[in-house]
């Protein structure tokens, strides 16, 4: 039987994953971004997918090779639409931040992200509005939404507030038009994560039919989206690391730098940082997968739950980086207001998920 409580806490350990995976980059030192980002994406999109689907499920080879072919096409495709997306994030950051860059991005791709599936299943009438507990989540979804737009107020408040100099300390590459069109087009594009996997659905069942527990059904799934977003990643990287002329930084121990001079690069550190980001942003769908099992019927509402736990963990590291520091005390309290609602809100849909629950088996 579901249970929508311990489907918010998985979602909110995935919530912590993704807004902290950043954090280990900052650790790189003197590779450019298209480096350490595909370094990092090797894990995240081919070593940690195949490595606890194989570990975790039964049979993982026998259950891509039975995969209806629409089904992973699709998987595929929404995938390597989500790679557009996520490597766009990566550029979020660089340019608004982890706080302000999060609240923008996922802003566009919670709403997309929840509301399209059950749009396109056609459920949306007859299961979320036809419904108190859909009610309930779709007004879960409001709130969240309210937290997301809260958020990104206090973002443009400490922009204005912040002098030049304390936003380039911060954020070295801050910028904030650049910022807002590259998540304006990362959220909406990330949002197809959450298309790709509702293609799976045909692939869970088949990974059910082997003998996987059902915690662990999505993670054969996760192995052929993530490669679609591995494809769109790798090709991007590749371009800009020829452009730029940084390919040689994979195996270069020593590089030379405008700044100062011809420099050694601690090679080994580089990586270790690299495979720790990446592998702690597959946790999040890791997570994700386990929470998105435990929603019952309305389980497209773990997208909602998942973009609301990715801000409040962002914006908590974005304090703790002192992303806010120096910023006015109206400012600190929308951004205190932002995490107050954004809490709420996976509260309200984990408890129409609840309802859901309870009336399915009439108690």
């Amino acid at each position: 039987m579901p249970n929508p409580v311990l489907g918010v806490f998985f979602h909110w350990l995935g919530g912590l994953a993704s807004g902290s995976f950043y954090v280990p980059y900052r650790g790189v030192k003197f590779w450019s971004w298209e480096t350490y980002w595909l370094a990092g994406g090797f894990f995240s999109w081919i070593i940690a997918p195949w490595v606890l689907a194989g570990f975790m499920t039964r049979d993982l080879t026998a259950v891509l090779g039975e995969a209806p072919p629409n089904a992973v096409m699709w998987c595929y495709v929404f995938g390597a639409m989500w790679g557009l997306g996520g490597l766009t994030f990566g550029l979020t950051m660089r340019y608004l931040g982890m706080s302000l860059g999060m609240a923008v991005a996922l802003g566009y791709c919670a709403a997309f992200g929840t509301l399209v599936p059950p749009i396109f299943n056609g459920t949306f009438m007859s299961q979320v509005v036809g419904t108190q507990s859909g009610r309930v989540i779709l007004f879960g979804v409001a709130v969240c939404l309210i937290g997301i737009a809260i958020a990104g107020l206090a973002g443009i408040s400490k922009e204005r507030e912040m002098p030049e100099d304390k936003k380039k300390e911060a954020i070295k590459e801050f910028n904030l038009k650049k910022g807002i069109l590259v998540a304006t087009f990362s959220g909406v594009m990330s949002a197809s994560m959450s298309y790709g996997l509702a293609a799976g659905d045909p692939i869970k069942a088949i990974t059910l039919n082997h003998g996987t527990p059902i915690l662990w059904q999505g993670l054969p799934v996760l192995v052929i989206v993530l490669f679609g977003g591995f494809t769109t990643n790798l090709i991007w990287c590749v371009i800009l690391n020829v452009r730029n002329k940084t390919g040689h930084e994979y195996i270069s121990p020593r590089l030379a730098t405008a700044e100062r001079g011809t420099v050694s690069v601690p090679m080994l550190a580089n990586y270790l940082f690299c495979a720790l980001a990446g592998t702690t942003w597959y946790m999040q769908f890791f997570f994700y997968s386990m929470g998105e099992t435990q929603m019952g019927a309305y389980k497209f509402s773990s997208w909602t739950l998942h973009m609301a736990s990715i801000i409040i963990f962002s914006t908590l590291w974005g304090i703790g980086l002192k992303e806010w520091s120096g910023t006015s005390a109206k400012t600190k309290r929308l951004l205190t207001l932002a995490l107050a609602v954004l809490i709420g809100s996976t509260v309200i849909v984990g408890y129409g998920n609840y309802l859901g629950t309870t009336s399915a088996t009439g108690h």
